[in-house]
């Protein structure tokens, strides 16, 4: 019997503590697992250079794991090359991972809450330009951040029985992000 899974392996999340993440395919962003930060700043501002990205943050998810997201947007193909190039010029198999995986999902994926054993990635460095995909990403990653922190506080409300104190104009929060 075969048993078919998604992803590369199979991972439970808690119901009540579910991992958050930004999905896109044009946005280049990369998972630096097991690697110092003087490493990263260095990976980081090569790829930039040499796919002329224009600048970039790099998020620190936990100990020596950072999180790098670049400003330009590229074709999903590009995007892969990319990854695939890092990952090869590393020669780092998590990095190889986490490209198998991108690849996978057909879009490229970071975590932007907080884990049950892990914090939310915080950012730790800014180079370059950031108008575009970062300005998007970091304003996404807020938003999102925002909607958690209030499904936490209904989760809460409800778990006391005080549903009185909960009403829809308590965090007006969606009304503000999108002014289009």
């Amino acid at each position: 019997m075969v048993k078919e899974e998604s992803g590369l392996q199979s991972q439970k999340s808690e119901a009540s503590k579910p991992n958050l993440g930004l999905t896109d395919r044009e946005t280049v962003k990369d998972d630096y697992d097991d690697f110092e930060f003087t490493s990263v700043k260095y990976w980081a501002r090569r790829t930039c250079k040499w796919f002329r990205l224009g600048g970039g943050i790099i998020l620190k998810s936990s100990e020596n794991h950072y999180h790098v997201v670049f400003d330009r947007y590229v074709s999903w193909i590009k995007n892969i090359r990319i990854l695939a190039w890092v990952a090869i010029q590393t020669r780092s198999i998590p990095k190889l991972r986490y490209l198998a995986m991108q690849c996978i999902k057909m879009g490229s994926t970071l975590r932007i809450a907080p884990t049950k054993d892990k914090p939310s990635p915080r950012l730790v460095y800014r180079f370059g330009c950031q108008d575009l995909a970062v300005k998007d990403f970091l304003r996404y990653r807020q938003l999102i951040k925002r909607i958690h922190r209030s499904c936490i506080d209904v989760r809460a409300c409800e778990r006391e029985e005080n549903l009185a104190s909960i009403s829809l104009i308590h965090k007006p929060f969606l009304l503000s992000e999108f002014r289009y």
